[in-house]
């Protein structure tokens, strides 16, 4: 994995009205920036949302909570890739330095539902945002999630490649 990027998986507290999932504490240790803003998105199956970038030091924290989302963020400078998959039906929370590349992709067949934590204010007037399109050719990953043996590495990275083991 990518250094800096942190995944906690997230309890949830089942009865016969439903469940209870904390989403965001304190005290746990994945927070290692101030949160001052949570977002909501939702995205339609099959839509990509990438690529960007924060060059000012925004962190996200990503929590899906219906639906499925794959999850990628590139580092040009080692030219490794972190690719993690994250469902509302298995809660957890993602830590995403904002200095890589990163977005998602809604999977499955129904609207992913994304709620997302910052550690920096959104400023309408000079967003901390760079962006490339979401089929940058120029991102080409040697490594996927550590593993160079990926059918997928040293070439364009593909969010419609086919799923594989």
């Amino acid at each position: 994995m990518l250094p800096g990027i942190v995944i906690k998986p997230l309890k949830r507290f089942a009865d016969e009205r439903g469940f209870f999932t904390e989403i965001m504490r304190k005290d746990w240790e994945i927070f290692e920036d101030e949160i001052v803003q949570a977002n909501l998105s939702i995205t339609y199956p099959g839509i990509v949302r990438a690529w960007h970038k924060h060059e000012r030091g925004q962190v996200d924290y990503f929590v899906c909570i219906k639906g499925a989302i794959k999850i990628c963020a590139y580092d040009d400078k080692t030219q490794e890739l972190a690719e993690i998959i994250s469902t509302g039906d298995n809660p957890q929370i993602v830590r995403i330095p904002g200095h890589y590349w990163h977005g998602f992709k809604a999977l499955g067949v129904e609207p992913a539902m994304l709620v997302y934590f910052v550690n920096r204010l959104y400023d309408y007037k000079n967003p901390d945002e760079v962006r490339r399109p979401w089929n940058d050719p120029t991102i080409v990953p040697k490594r996927i999630n550590g593993r160079e043996d990926d059918p997928r590495c040293n070439k364009p990275w593909d969010w419609f490649y086919p799923p594989h083991k």
